[in-house]
This record gives structure tokens, C-alpha cells and sequence, in this order.
């Protein structure tokens, strides 16, 4: 009996200690590659009836997890480029660059394994190259905006993970001709991506 009770007690503090290397192993550092498939909504409140094209794109991510369950996530891409159409003239009017980093916080669960999270941020997008009717066109340069978030990470070997994000981005901007302001272009992307990440 007393070499049961010592074999258990040795069994348990080597499973405990395996349990704490593994745990240890997972550090406060996750990077994710994504890529992700832009919607935009295209809320127009100009006579002119704009809508930006929907496209895919890469982005990147890296968090810090202060403990198991909270983080905070930088989300980052290249500039992408967007052709910008008018219904109301029929025709694509021009073009424009935007570049959305967005900073999360985040709650993140652990359901045996699947490690779901929810997200609000901050969105700040700057708009470049914009060439709108040759120029007889303008918008603001700079939007910031709320960023919300749902996603997912799934164990798949070691440190790594499989990923699926959804976010919604408020992105504005006021379009201007001949110096008078025409409305307010609303974007608000929602953003769906599947990517890998790894922990470290």
C-alpha cells in the first residue's frame, strides 16, 4: 500500500511538472500571418454614389499576452490600393491608397484546446496616392475610427496554431469638390481572415 501512495506521488508531481514546462513554453509572444478578404460597406453620403472595390489582402498581427487570458494585438498590413467608383456618373472615377493599423485588446478563453478571443480597438487609416476625377476630387487624408473583433486560435503542432478572424473596421472619410464638402464616405470594412500563428 505505502509503495501505491509513493508511486502516485510521484506520478502526480511528474505530471504536474510536465504540465508547468509546457505551460512555460507558450511565452507572452504570438505573431499570425493572415490573409484576409476585405468587404467594404460602403455607406455613401455624397451625391455621387461611391463604392471601393473588395479585394484580398495579407496582414500581419503580433500580440503580447499579460497573462492567459488578456493581450494586445497590433494588426498590420501594406498600403492597398483601391479603385473608387461612381453609380451615379457610371463610370470608376479614380484611385486611392489606405494603410489601417488597429490596435486590440483582447479576452481570450480555453476550451480544451481552442482558444477562442473578442476584441475592441482602436483603427487609424491613412489615405495616400488618391487621384479622385483628375483631381478635381479630395478626401481626408487621415480617419480614425472603433475596431471590434471575434476569432479563434486552434492548436495544430507545438507552438503553432490555426486562425480565423473577423473584424469590423470603422473607416471614414469626407470627400470634397471645388472646396465644398460633398458627405462623408463610409468604408467599414469587415475584414474575415484564415492564417497560421505561432507562440513564443
Amino acid at each position: 500500500m505505502k509503495k501505491q501512495v509513493i508511486a502516485a506521488a510521484v506520478l502526480c508531481t511528474l505530471l504536474s511538472g510536465a504540465a508547468f514546462a509546457q505551460e512555460t513554453t507558450q511565452g507572452p509572444w504570438m505573431v499570425r500571418a493572415r490573409a484576409v478578404h476585405l468587404n467594404s460597406a460602403n455607406g455613401d453620403g455624397t451625391p455621387l454614389g461611391l463604392s471601393l472595390n473588395n479585394k484580398w489582402m495579407p496582414e500581419f498581427d503580433i500580440s503580447y499576452f499579460f497573462n492567459k487570458n488578456v493581450a494586445v494585438e497590433l494588426v498590420l498590413t501594406v498600403p492597398q490600393k483601391h479603385t473608387l467608383h461612381s453609380s451615379v456618373l457610371g463610370r470608376d472615377i479614380g484611385t486611392l491608397k489606405h494603410l489601417p493599423p488597429t490596435l486590440m485588446a483582447q479576452y481570450h478563453f480555453d476550451l480544451n484546446g481552442f482558444k477562442p478571443y473578442v476584441g475592441a480597438g482602436l483603427n487609424y487609416t491613412r489615405f495616400s496616392g488618391v487621384d479622385v476625377l483628375g483631381g478635381a476630387a479630395s478626401i481626408d487624408k487621415n480617419s480614425w475610427g472603433p475596431a471590434l473583433q471575434v476569432g479563434v486560435d486552434i492548436p495544430l503542432t507545438g507552438n503553432m496554431y490555426l486562425n480565423f478572424d473577423l473584424k469590423k473596421v470603422y473607416i471614414r472619410t469626407d470627400v470634397y469638390a471645388g472646396g465644398a464638402n460633398l458627405g462623408t464616405f463610409k468604408a467599414d470594412p469587415l475584414l474575415a481572415g484564415v492564417g497560421v500563428g505561432w507562440r513564443f
